[in-house]
């Protein structure tokens, strides 16, 4: 059974724990307890009806004010297909929450309020989304029941989103009209709105084909780790030597060849490993241990790609960078380390080129620092190089973690444009 991942976003009071409630509580993927324990708040909070939205909003704060604040992860499953939820913050002052959030995420669900329809907010959630290169999203248009379940808002709202989205890159996108206090269109289908001929959110989310959004055509495994038993007594695990790590991109078989970077060397597959036993086949995005014909000199950092597929091996890079501290800002000649995939190395920020206004999409060429939630195109020059590819054909090896040397905490999130 496939996993998807999906990130909710809205502006607040859009609905978005709502509608996260609704899903775990139609689908039956909460405890009598829980459902208990909402119901008796919602009474001591003066509300005559159960509030779903209590299921997900688990910060005390977050109750406090009725706003998400943090990215909190639900989980739920349908015979069909299991699901991990990411319901992000809407607030801009979030921004990286919910690019935290969508980093990773198949599917994107952007909740408009039918009454206020496209806000300033929405068409930010569906930039960021697109950004981070999600292949799918959803448009939700949430509280149909509060403008008598009508067509011609409905039809309004899909239109003006449209013309926004042709000055983006959507692979994939889907209106879908739904109420979540009621649960119109959410989990069944809504008598309510009869001209409407699409699935239910839940049926899309069931049925939305995810396989062919990962790269399966170019081969990237960078070595996490080395395994050697040492002190194994079996005779046949004394030489053992595999490398262990997750399969950012394409299929391997025993068999196969392979060049390892950065030496350069070539050398076969010989077998893969897995917790369950060797395996015929590994595909992204597996996490598999590989032994390979020859002994090379491979450590943690390294890759292996194929001989006539290569990534981009380089120092300078040009990245969109979300900027995660509220501590310091980014600026022109900021030391930073940088994290891709499993190689970790020193970097300085050569120039910024521009900062980006997520609502409007206007280019500050002028802009000279980054500072907490702002999104802009950098230049960095790293002291190693890197083996990597653009955002767009590997979200694995196109992005990067921008790390403070002195604390180690994360200050920022890359996606790779260009290399050099």
């Amino acid at each position: 059974m496939d996993i998807l991942r999906l990130a909710t976003a809205g502006s607040v009071d859009d609905g978005k724990s709502t509608l996260i409630g609704r899903l775990l509580y139609d689908s039956k993927a909460i405890f009598e307890d829980q459902l208990a324990a909402v119901e008796r708040t919602s009474r001591e909070r003066g509300e005559d009806f159960t509030n779903l939205a209590l299921l997900t909003d688990g910060l005390r704060a977050e109750r406090e004010q009725g706003i998400t604040i943090d990215v909190a992860y639900r989980y739920f499953a349908t015979p069909r297909r299991k699901f991990i939820i990411a319901d992000t913050p809407g607030h801009i002052q979030y921004t990286r929450n919910m690019v935290t959030g969508a980093s990773t995420a198949d599917l994107a669900i952007v909740l408009v309020d039918a009454r206020n329809g496209l806000t300033e907010q929405s068409r930010r959630h569906a930039f960021l989304a697109t950004l981070l290169r999600v292949p799918h999203l959803v448009l939700a248009i949430n509280k149909m029941d509060l403008v008598d379940y009508s067509v011609d808002v409905f039809e309004q709202i899909s239109e003006e989103f449209t013309a926004f989205a042709a000055k983006l890159e959507i692979g994939d996108l889907t209106f879908i009209p739904i109420s979540a206090l009621h649960g119109d269109n959410v989990v069944q289908r809504s008598s309510n709105m009869p001209w409407y001929d699409g699935p239910s959110l839940l049926h899309h989310l069931e049925h939305v084909h995810i396989a062919s959004d990962r790269n399966l055509i170019d081969v990237r495994f960078p070595v996490q780790y080395v395994i050697r038993p040492h002190q194994a007594t079996d005779p046949e695990l004394h030489d053992y030597r595999g490398y262990a790590g997750q399969l950012a991109g394409g299929v391997l078989k025993p068999g196969d060849e392979l060049m390892h970077l950065p030496s350069g060397l070539t050398t076969r597959v010989s077998r893969i490993d897995t917790p369950h036993g060797p395996a015929a086949e590994a595909f992204a995005p597996m996490s598999v241990t590989l032994l390979v014909d020859d002994d090379l000199d491979v450590s943690r950092g390294d890759m292996f790609c194929r001989p006539h597929n290569r990534p981009v091996v380089t120092q300078d890079i040009e990245a969109m960078v979300c900027w995660m501290a509220d501590t310091r800002v980014l600026t022109p000649q900021s030391r930073l380390l940088v994290k891709h995939t499993t190689r970790t190395v020193k970097a300085i920020v050569r120039d910024l080129q521009y900062r980006l206004n997520v609502n409007t999409l206007h280019r500050d060429e002028a802009a000279t620092e980054l500072s907490l939630n702002e999104i802009g195109r950098v230049t960095l020059r790293l002291t190693q190089p890197v083996f990597c590819d653009p955002y767009q054909r590997n979200r694995l090896t196109g992005g990067l973690i921008l790390i403070d040397e002195a604390t180690g905490a994360t200050v920022g999130a890359a996606m790779i444009t260009d290399s050099r």
